[in-house]
């Protein structure tokens, strides 16, 4: 089979590898795609503590295909269905996952693009966020979950205010039902118009959906008092700060909203399938870039650079 191999920071290769064999409780998947997440940008773009070559088909955990053969121990799939599944190796033509770690699509959903895993997140996010109709919820970064984060905060009957560095992203969170859009600028000017919109009120939910300090900052400055401040974003480069003081002032809770466990992953991406189904969630106009498996160095460079017009890059095998 053809594999994309990261040779070295910023190079991938295609390579000719040999079909996975599978285990008694695995499904080998002949890959239709799988998304690019910007939690792989650290090595992508290369860090001490990585080696290189990587693994062929890494880092790809966003996958979504066909099961070509199952395990003998495999009774819940048959060869012919189609899944989404969690591996770390779907930058590649076949890959194999436990059945612990696979959901099958139903036919309804045709041959539409499903990377389970981010969106399996947002569905886990958005639980944790505990959101109910007439609260007032900020989510600072309107990127691919921030957007997915919107569209079930409304069809939950919450108001949506929308803040966001980037214009078009602001007018993506307006087509999806956003209340408010912000432009993220600075913390105080940030914090005076939700001031102005809420009455002095704030939100009871924050989602902090950038991974960046800034949005830390903001987020401790316009949760409610006994609001909940949720953390969506992706903070491992680094260490962050937050104000303490603050935070327990207000009586706040904080929650951070990144699952470990693969049960947690997979009842979100059970939960996403339900949500696509009956219209609680529409990934599909947020898949603005798919492009071939030779051109997926293209396609973390758009995640990295996130040029106007960009929210979420696919490659299709």
């Amino acid at each position: 089979m053809i594999a994309a191999v990261l040779t070295k920071p910023g190079f991938f290769e295609l390579q000719k590898v040999e079909i996975p064999e599978i285990r008694e409780d695995e499904v080998r998947i002949k890959v239709e795609g799988c998304g690019i997440c910007a939690s792989s940008l650290p090595l992508w773009e290369g860090r001490e503590w990585f080696s290189y070559p990587v693994n062929a088909g890494s880092p790809g955990h966003e996958g979504w295909g066909i099961v070509d053969a199952v395990g003998d121990k495999v009774t819940n799939l048959v060869s012919g269905d189609r899944v989404a599944f969690l591996s770390g190796k779907a930058y590649a033509e076949y890959d194999t996952a436990s059945v612990g770690s696979v959901v099958k699509l139903p036919s309804a959903l045709g041959n539409l693009p499903f990377p389970g895993e981010p969106l399996g997140c947002a569905m886990n996010i958005f639980e944790r966020s505990d959101i109910s109709a007439g609260d007032t919820v900020a989510i600072i970064g309107m990127g691919f979950l921030g957007i997915l984060l919107c569209q079930l905060a409304k069809k939950k009957g919450a108001k949506v205010i929308a803040v966001s560095k980037r214009s078009f992203s602001l007018d993506y969170a307006k087509q999806f039902g956003a209340d408010e859009m912000i432009p993220l600028t600075s913390t105080w000017e940030v914090s005076n118009k939700i001031s102005e919109i809420t009455g002095g009120e704030f939100c009871t939910q924050v989602v902090e959906a950038t991974g960046k300090q800034e949005a830390i900052d903001i987020a401790t400055e316009i949760v409610a008092e006994g609001g909940r401040l949720i953390i969506a974003g992706y903070h491992q480069d680094g260490l962050r700060q937050v104000n303490m003081q603050k935070w327990n002032w207000k009586g706040i809770d904080v929650i951070n909203a990144h699952e470990r466990k693969p049960e947690r992953y997979l009842l979100g991406m059970q939960k996403a399938v339900e949500a696509v189904l009956n219209g609680d969630m529409d990934p599909t106009r947020l898949y603005t870039d798919v492009l071939p498996l030779d051109q997926l160095a293209r396609g973390f460079e758009m995640t990295s650079a996130r040029p106007d017009g960009f929210m979420k890059a696919l490659v299709q095998i």
